[in-house]
């Protein structure tokens, strides 16, 4: 039989595929009542902040032609005390064993450390901490590109929770290995890459960009050769578990990711075409792995063999 669960830091996993921060909402969106969750790895929930945000200007999302997302969407959120005392627990209720993620958002340390607190007392399996999103004004990528900031938030994170603790790192930097170390040195449980990658598309008619905000993240299958080489490049310089992302549609995504050093994946623009897109790459990931000559798909894991 093909092993396809993977053990990680607080998260037991009966297979490597969860739908990315923001995809499932806090478990109470249409998409993710279109199949039991139970089937899943574990799931990751929407970025929580420390107060209560409504996001950008709309539209806040436009689907491209090319299979491209770009979103703005801003970290919408009702706040993080409403997320650990009404949306967590109405998620852990429904699905007692279900790995669950909570996404901790901020603009300084102090947010940064508050909302992990809060979050923490409703008791997710780990926490991710999102210094990555690129449509925020304050914190988010802003502390994400700089490594002193990384590692001293990451520790101050540690020193307050129970948890593990797994970093989310933009791709929007010069170098992603150091951010990686940086999280590293803070005491950082595993690291989650990449998030969305800074894009612009424009409206010829109206001569103006199609987002409200301007500039938004890209997401999407194009993005899938540049997030392979930053998982590939930060596998090379530390051991932590990777939850690898950008641009995963397929079952042989999983895959590849894995060879370039993820532990497990997050899924997220393949659900704007298909709504069950983890369910049906978790279903076809053990043919794959026979496919390859593989029983354990943590054999997988950094494999790729360059010339």
């Amino acid at each position: 039989m093909t092993k396809i669960s993977v053990s990680l830091p607080g998260l037991n996993l009966k297979n490597p595929v969860m739908p990315a921060s923001g995809t499932f909402g806090f478990g109470d969106v249409a998409a993710a009542k279109k199949f039991d969750l139970n089937e899943l790895g574990a799931v990751v929930l929407k970025t929580a902040t420390l107060k209560s945000r409504l996001g950008n200007p709309q539209p806040q999302v436009a689907v491209l032609g090319t299979g491209g997302v770009l979103n703005s969407v801003g970290l919408t959120n009702p706040g993080a005390k409403v997320v650990a005392q009404e949306k967590l627990p109405a998620l852990r209720e429904q699905y007692p064993d279900l790995p669950i993620i909570a996404s901790v958002g901020g603009g300084d340390k102090a947010e940064y450390v508050a909302v992990a607190q809060i979050l923490a007392s409703s008791q997710p399996n780990a926490l991710e901490i999102n210094f990555s999103c690129p449509n925020v004004a304050r914190g988010g990528m802003t502390i994400g590109v700089q490594p002193e900031l990384v590692e001293s938030i990451t520790a101050a994170i540690k020193q307050s929770v129970d948890l593990p603790v797994y970093v989310k790192l933009t791709p929007n930097v010069t170098d992603i290995t150091i951010i990686a170390q940086a999280a590293a040195a803070g005491g950082a449980d595993g690291l989650s890459l990449i998030n969305t990658v800074m894009g612009l598309e424009i409206n010829l008619k109206s001569r103006k960009p199609v987002l409200g905000n301007n500039v938004g993240g890209l997401s999407g299958s194009g993005i899938k050769p540049l997030a392979l080489y930053q998982v590939q490049r930060v596998r090379k310089v530390t051991d932590l578990p990777i939850i690898g992302m950008g641009g995963i549609t397929t079952a042989q995504d999983v895959a590849e990711f894995m060879l370039a050093g993820a532990n497990a994946v997050a899924v997220g623009s393949a659900h704007f075409n298909d709504p069950l897109a983890c369910v049906h790459i978790i279903q076809k990931l053990p043919q794959v792995l026979s496919d390859l000559g593989v029983s354990d798909i943590n054999d997988l894991v950094g494999q790729v063999s360059f010339n």
